[in-house]
């Protein structure tokens, strides 16, 4: 079965009751957890998102605590699953500012984390390819936020 364009979905939706329109709301969050948070994302948290970058950064830093860094193996798969988490609360949020800041939180905790970066190729290049995502986002933004956010990069690098 061949599910439909984004646009046949949004012409469906639109000539749907609202009450009809709750109920498949409501099913999608029921059966996907990413569905159900993103959802969360847009009813509350959605008008404050500086308070939501907070919340993420802080949660962040929680994952951090709890690597273990005996075995850089085990410090590696942690990064990854703090990065993929970072990913997701970014195409919540689908803002450039957010997503900024998040990476360079990220690199910033890394950095100061005492994981030995240099000892590891993977994890190295893991950093490097962050600050390169940071920089090319970092573009696309206003150019006194491209100043500000530039500062923080080149303490990085």
């Amino acid at each position: 079965m061949k599910a439909a364009s984004i646009s046949d979905i949004k012409q469906e939706l639109t000539n749907l009751q609202p009450a009809k329109l709750l109920e498949l709301c409501l099913r999608l969050a029921k059966y996907k957890k990413d569905n159900k948070e993103l959802l969360n994302y847009l009813l509350f948290e959605a008008n404050d998102e500086q308070t939501y970058i907070s919340n993420v950064k802080t949660e962040m830093e929680e994952a951090f605590a709890e690597i273990n860094q005996s075995n850089l193996y085990f410090a590696k798969k942690s990064l990854r699953k703090i990065l993929r988490n970072t990913a997701k609360h970014i195409r919540y949020t689908a803002s450039k500012q957010a997503e900024v800041e998040l990476l360079l939180h990220f690199c910033q905790t890394l950095k100061h984390s005492g994981i030995p970066l240099k000892n590891s190729t993977v994890l190295n290049n893991l950093y490097q390819f962050q600050l390169k995502k940071v920089a090319k986002v970092i573009a696309t933004l206003h150019e006194d936020l491209q100043y500000d956010y530039l500062k923080e990069l080149n303490q990085l690098t």
